[in-house]
Formats: structure tokens, sequence, C-alpha cells
């Protein structure tokens, strides 16, 4: 059984977009699901399109032996690092995979001054995940009748 531990971060390369994109349409399946809308934006994206994207964001990956198991993407825009695309391997999820790619994302972004994410409002493992990372809600916004985006920062102390 694989653990965190066993997981290594790296920087996302151009050639890892195929397999990060197959790993994000298996994680972004049951939010599809949820929200009653197979057509999310992370289940259209396409290969070149997130090739284009590891060229212009800071992407990491998370590989448990040759493996990429997760994901996610960061930007920064003036003091403020938006946080996105969040993804784990489905049956690793909850096994500390998430924690140590947002660890690794916000240290990659040491002067900043405040992280920002969104999520779904029905995606409770999500909300609860950035809840315990210190994110808190500051903003809802109604997309449709079935989805509404919590958005959540954090602020980044300077270390001592």
């Amino acid at each position: 059984m694989e653990s965190s531990s066993e997981v290594v971060i790296d920087l996302a390369h151009t050639r890892d977009a195929s397999a990060i994109l197959a790993l994000q349409r298996a994680a972004y399946q049951s939010e599809a699901e949820k929200y009653g809308d197979l057509l999310i934006p992370p289940l259209v994206q396409t290969e070149s399109e997130l090739a284009d994207e590891i060229r212009t964001v800071l992407v990491l990956k998370a590989v448990s032996g040759r493996r990429i198991v997760g994901s996610v993407r960061g930007s920064k825009h003036g003091t403020t690092v938006s946080i996105g695309r969040l993804i784990v391997q489905p049956d690793l999820q909850g096994r500390g995979v998430g924690t140590k790619l947002m660890a690794a994302i916000e240290a990659s972004f040491p002067n900043t001054d405040r992280f920002e994410l969104f999520t779904g409002h029905l995606s409770e493992d999500n909300l609860r995940l950035y809840r315990h990372l210190g994110y808190e809600e500051f903003k809802r916004q109604p997309v449709s009748d079935k989805l509404t985006l919590v958005f959540m920062q954090k602020r980044n102390l300077p270390q001592e």
C-alpha cells in the first residue's frame, strides 16, 4: 500500500502532460457526476492545452515509483498565488498526497502574501482538506443552479 511518505514531489514537464491529463480525468470524474456536468473544464482540457499550461505556470507532480499519482498548479498574480487543479489518483485519496502537494506548491512561492483557490460547494472532502490546511472561505460565486464556487484563501505568514 502506497503512502505519502513514498511519494516524491517534483516539477512537471511537458512530457508529463498525457499522464497528468489521464489522472486529471480520473480524479475529476466524481466531481462531474456530483454536479451533473460531464463537460467541466478539467474533463475537456486537451493534452496540448495542458502542455501549454505546464510551460506557463508552475505545475508539480507527485510520483510514486514511476507513476504520476497527483498534481497541482500555481501561478502568481501580484502578491497572490492562485492554486488550482489539485488532483490525486482516486485510490490514493485520503493518504496525504494532496497535503504533500499543497505544502510543496505553497513552499514554491515563499515571497507572496496570500494563496487563493476554489472548489465546488458540494465537494466536502476538498473543503475539509483546505480548511485543515488553514484556508478560509471568503466568497461564493454561483455558476449555475447546480454549482456554486467556494473561494478560499490563506495568508502566507513570514517564516521566523
